[in-house]
């Protein structure tokens, strides 16, 4: 019995397929929404050294550990608990593992608001109203309750229909379109930007080197923080899109081009963002409202802003859809895999959760919805998955699933780097969260 559920679990058709699909989860608001935003607030090149660093830390430790998790038990986060911890003859798999599963949910329930925002920014940027309208304005009759209704369930049907295709015809088909399509229209928007007069300033600022941030322990904690929320580790997303990859791939390998990619996408949007901003004279340090107020009041000034404004919303709207496809896949999953419900019955009954809920966060309470969720369980989700993996099975597991596909042996960092760097700073965000607030 159990062969033939594993038999009939859908799949991705590639190895290129998984690592673009990877890609499409990682890159979303965090790289283009806040990463800009830390940048400028924490002294440019000041914080990107630390960003790296911890880029490759948990790239290499924690991105690992929730595919080979996801990929060991064929299953998203709540099974694969559940059997991590049968394994050791443990019970409460099941309860923990519902964690990260309703963070995922909570954080796409808001995730999709924005989304519907973005949608309206679109067709505002099409009909030219976002040029000669102030976008002050436009943002504050959008973000009001029951504001952006229709938008808001444009969104989530986009989703959804994308999402009914399965796995291999459905998400990995749409990443393989829109990631590309996303790199294309950044690096045609980071191009334009360099021409901008006084753009010259924000390349010094981005590129700056200050001690006096690098000292910071702010600096480091929320370069931190911006990595592992950017990287998609939540101990949901990652596995259960591991779940869905075959025992030939490299999940090494795969890692690696997740964080060389994310990476790329947070730095082409602060190329884009930064020295935009200092051209017009607009501080870098604007706060998140850069993208919906600052940012269409820059391109209103810009030769060719309509077109501008039309490119940079669609890519925005590119990474948008395929993180949110990612959040949304965990809950899916384990209603399908749990509940044995058809992918159809799963989607209705998410899709009405989500939009029941989401109807209710339009106005003043996304905010702290999503704050709440950033800071008490996404980070959680990550620990536990950290645990689980490298802790709760049993001593060699790890490293031997993560080795399936891959023709270089691991080296000897892998047991220390992961059961004890990379739980350590995941506990430490979780910690750093509480103590600051969303670091990511």
């Amino acid at each position: 019995m159990e062969k033939n559920k594993i038999k009939s679990r859908d799949k991705f058709s590639s190895k290129l397929g998984f690592i673009i699909a990877c890609i499409g989860s990682a890159v979303g608001m965090g790289n283009i929404w806040m990463f800009p935003y830390r940048v400028g607030q924490f002294g440019g090149a000041s914080f990107l050294i630390p960003y790296f660093i911890f880029v490759i830390l948990i790239g290499f430790t924690g991105v690992i550990g929730e595919m080979t998790l996801g990929r060991s038990m064929k299953t998203g986060p709540l099974g694969a608990f559940e059997k991590a911890f049968e394994r050791r003859g443990l019970k409460g798999g099941k309860l923990i593992g519902m964690i990260p599963v309703l963070g995922s949910l909570a954080i796409a329930i808001g995730y999709s608001v924005v989304i519907g925002w973005i949608l309206k920014y679109i067709f505002l940027s099409f009909t030219g109203e976002i040029i000669s309208q102030s976008s002050g304005e436009i943002f504050g009759k959008l973000a009001i309750n029951f504001g952006s209704l229709s938008w808001h369930m444009t969104a989530l049907i986009i989703t959804f229909l994308v999402m009914s295709l399965g796995v291999a015809k459905g998400i990995e088909k749409i990443n393989k379109i829109l990631m590309p399509l996303f790199f294309c229209m950044f690096v045609f928007l980071a191009i334009k930007i360099y021409f901008l007069p006084n753009s010259g300033a924000g390349y010094n600022y981005l590129f700056q080197f200050e001690w006096k941030s690098l000292l910071n322990l702010k600096t480091w904690l929320y370069a931190l923080g911006q990595a592992f929320f950017s990287l998609s580790l939540a101990g949901s997303g990652t596995v259960v899109y591991g779940s869905y990859l075959d025992k030939k791939s490299d999940i090494v390998n795969s890692a690696m081009n997740v964080s060389i990619f994310d990476t790329c996408a947070a730095m082409l949007a602060a190329l884009v963002v930064i020295p935009a901003v200092f051209a017009y004279g607009i501080a870098p340090t604007a706060g998140p409202g850069l993208m919906f107020v600052v940012l269409p009041m820059v391109f209103k000034s810009m030769p060719g802003g309509q077109l501008i404004s039309i490119l940079f919303f669609v890519a925005v709207l590119f990474a948008g859809i395929t993180s949110l496809i990612n959040l949304f896949e965990t809950p899916i999953e384990t209603l399908e895999h749990k509940l044995k419900l058809s992918r159809r019955s799963s989607i209705i009954i998410i899709g009405a959760i989500a939009f029941g809920v989401g109807i209710f966060l339009e106005g003043d309470y996304l905010s702290p919805w999503m704050d709440f969720v950033s800071i008490y369980i996404i980070p959680l989700g990550a620990l536990l998955a950290g645990i689980v993996i490298f802790w709760i099975c049993e001593t060699g597991f790890a490293r031997k699933e993560a080795q399936l596909g891959r023709e270089k042996i691991i080296g000897a960092w892998f047991e220390p780097m992961t059961k004890y760097v990379f739980c350590g700073i995941a506990l430490l965000v979780y910690i750093a969260s509480l103590v600051y607030g969303d670091l990511g």
